[in-house]
């Protein structure tokens, strides 16, 4: 990454920070339990009176949608391609859904986001973390969540999980989805102050109760942005508050 274009990129996450309403990111292996978690946070927000938009990656758009089929059930796509698709799919995501939605002041609940093609393309095709970082977040325009949760699951529970195999990236080997895992594990030890890894083995309601209270943290040190606070930059903070890194 040339220093020009690391420079453009920082300045272009710091505008996006300043946006007003709340982005939370699930992340994890296939047979984590994302959708179930989206599920659960979501009911509570809403019955909190708060407005929340769910999504998914790939996907949440109709150009989305296609790549996902594209990419998941489509005939062989290289990785480079693959990357490049998924990139592509975030780019359109967040200026037609997810950047919109922060600017109203709404909660955006996303399964999936920036970290899943920095773990699976770069960490399990083994293209460079680095490498899928930079485009990833060029794609997005520096869009980042307030909080990412990592559900971190063992390949083997993973599989027994999902049971029979639904797309491309499922049906790889084990060592595969091991790769991912550290990716993930990789990322959150690199800034802990917005991650919140929890155990996927754990049950459901205890997962839950984790995941509130590390959102409940962010809301917390946010509350100030309507008042003209820090904004997403200030809420850095709020997940390692609530757990940080580790079950």
């Amino acid at each position: 990454m040339t220093e020009d274009f690391a420079a453009r990129l920082e300045e272009a996450t710091a505008r996006a920070t300043t946006a007003p309403g709340l982005f939370v990111c699930f992340e994890g292996g296939d047979g984590a339990g994302k959708s179930t978690q989206v599920r659960l946070l979501t009911e509570v927000l809403e019955g909190r009176g708060r407005e929340v938009v769910v999504t998914r990656q790939p996907g949440g758009t109709p150009l989305g949608t296609q790549i996902r089929q594209l990419v998941l059930h489509g005939d062989h796509v290289s990785a480079r391609a693959e990357a490049l698709l998924f990139a592509a799919d975030k780019a359109h995501h967040v200026d037609q859904l997810i950047a919109p939605a922060l600017a109203a002041g709404k909660v955006v609940i996303t399964d999936r986001y920036t970290d899943s093609s920095i773990a699976y393309q770069g960490a399990g095709r083994d293209l460079g973390a680095d490498e899928i970082r930079a485009l990833q977040h060029w794609a997005v325009g520096g869009v980042l969540p307030d909080l990412t949760i990592v559900l971190d699951v063992s390949p083997e529970v993973g599989r027994a999980r999902r049971g029979d195999v639904h797309d491309r990236l499922e049906s790889e080997a084990d060592a595969f989805h091991a790769a991912v895992r550290q990716g993930f594990l990789d990322l959150a030890a690199q800034d802990p102050g917005r991650y919140l890894v929890v155990d996927a083995s754990l049950p459901v309601e205890q997962i839950h109760a984790r995941v509130l209270a590390a959102v409940e943290q962010v809301e917390a040190t946010q509350r100030p942005t309507a008042a003209g606070g820090a904004g997403r930059a200030g809420a850095a903070g709020g997940a390692g508050a609530a757990g940080g890194v580790g079950s």
